[in-house]
């Protein structure tokens, strides 16, 4: 591989470990909000230990996952309890996540920008089961950690829910979801 190959791809990488610093709303089981990075590798986990169950290819659906939230490296996490339908987010990420590909070399940043693309359009199997498996990692994060004395716990159980209804599998996580969801909320 060529050495100029080689230090964009280390470019790439040095500028997307802001992803560790990245923090979002939910906290971690000690407490501390967790950062984007720790949530995307719990969602990788999940799709993981999900390969077999469906007939999605498990790499892709990887690498979907991976690339899902790079963009925040750049102007961070707008909290799931802040989104709105027409906030500017997407557009936002859009341009993040084509300044941090950058630097690398044409077919990395063709490859990285095309997942993300994918990922975000939300129209093949493989984008279906990320997005879906994206909202429950984020409600299964916010019944794990341990949380403000005034969280929402009922913010669960609207979340996301067209994405966790496009799949047999996403509905049968989700009804789990949203029955440990509601015994949190009678504790």
């Amino acid at each position: 591989m060529e050495t100029e190959r080689l230090k964009a791809i280390v470019d790439f990488l040095q500028a997307a470990e802001a992803l560790k610093d990245t923090l979002r709303s939910g906290h971690t089981g000690a407490g501390r909000r967790e950062s984007t990075a720790e949530h995307t590798w719990r969602l990788c986990l999940l799709a993981l230990l999900l390969e077999g169950e469906t007939e999605v290819d498990a790499l892709r659906l990887l690498q979907l996952c991976i690339v899902h939230d790079l963009g925040e490296a750049i102007s961070g996490d707008i909290p799931a309890t802040e989104q709105q339908a027409e906030d500017g987010r997407k557009e936002r990420e859009r341009a993040d996540m084509a300044r941090l590909c950058a630097p690398l070399p044409p077919d990395l940043r063709d490859r990285m920008i095309g997942l993300w693309k994918e990922y975000e359009a939300g129209e093949t199997a493989e984008a279906v089961m990320a997005k879906g498996l994206d909202k429950i990692e984020t409600m299964l994060q916010h019944l794990a950690g341990r949380n403000p004395e005034d969280f929402d716990y009922g913010f669960n159980l609207g979340y996301g829910v067209g994405r966790t209804q496009r799949h047999p599998l996403l509905r049968t996580l989700r009804a789990e979801v949203d029955a440990r969801t509601r015994r949190r909320m009678t504790e």
